[in-house]
């Protein structure tokens, strides 16, 4: 929800929090996308446009768990008109120039390595982190460099505040492309 959220913002001024549950219970199989269990952004995307919205965090609360759908279309909090890939895949500098231009970009990232899911502090930069096996969405948010200057992507993720930096990784740039960071990045048309 968060890239759409950015683009939202960017075009009406108004930032409103979208309901990652309503995604978690009504972006489901048909979309191939599977709750708790994992999905893709650009599924979301669909199910957002097809459905003619998402609800606002505060009408469809996040809950922890998969549950009945319950999206009401009087609590739509946003909808999109389409989306765009940053192709090509694996481009690192296409993709800065996405976040840099465009603002938040949703990414998928290979999660499943213990000491990406228990990370906590400093640029993640394991190479053995798989770039073909992505699994899980995360919000590209910004980039930088470390006083090291070891190169960086800011990314937020929907695990909530008490994993990484209070919900945040610093994940290794320019680095072949660690974790799949840039194999599958999309960003929502508003």
């Amino acid at each position: 929800t968060g890239s759409l959220e950015g683009q939202y913002a960017r075009k009406t001024g108004r930032l409103v929090s979208l309901s990652e549950q309503n995604l978690v219970d009504c972006s489901d199989e048909e979309y191939n996308n599977h709750g708790c269990a994992g999905g893709l952004m650009d599924r979301a995307y669909v199910y957002i446009f097809l459905n003619g919205g998402i609800d606002t965090e505060e009408s469809y609360p996040y809950e922890m768990k998969q549950g009945k759908c319950r999206f009401q279309r009087k609590d739509v909090g946003a909808s999109l008109t389409g989306y765009v890939r940053i192709v090509p895949r694996n481009d690192e500098k296409l993709l800065e120039k996405a976040v840099a231009f465009l603002g938040p970009v949703s990414a998928a990232v290979f999660a499943k390595l213990p000491n990406f899911r228990f990370y906590a502090e400093g640029v993640y930069d394991d190479q053995g982190c798989s770039e073909f096996d992505v699994d899980h969405g995360v919000l590209i948010v910004g980039y930088g460099t470390t006083e090291k200057g070891q190169n960086y992507w800011l990314i937020k993720n929907s695990w909530g505040t008490k994993w990484g930096d209070h919900g945040y990784m610093k994940l290794a740039k320019d680095a072949n492309n660690v974790c799949g960071i840039s194999s599958l990045a999309s960003v929502p048309l508003v």
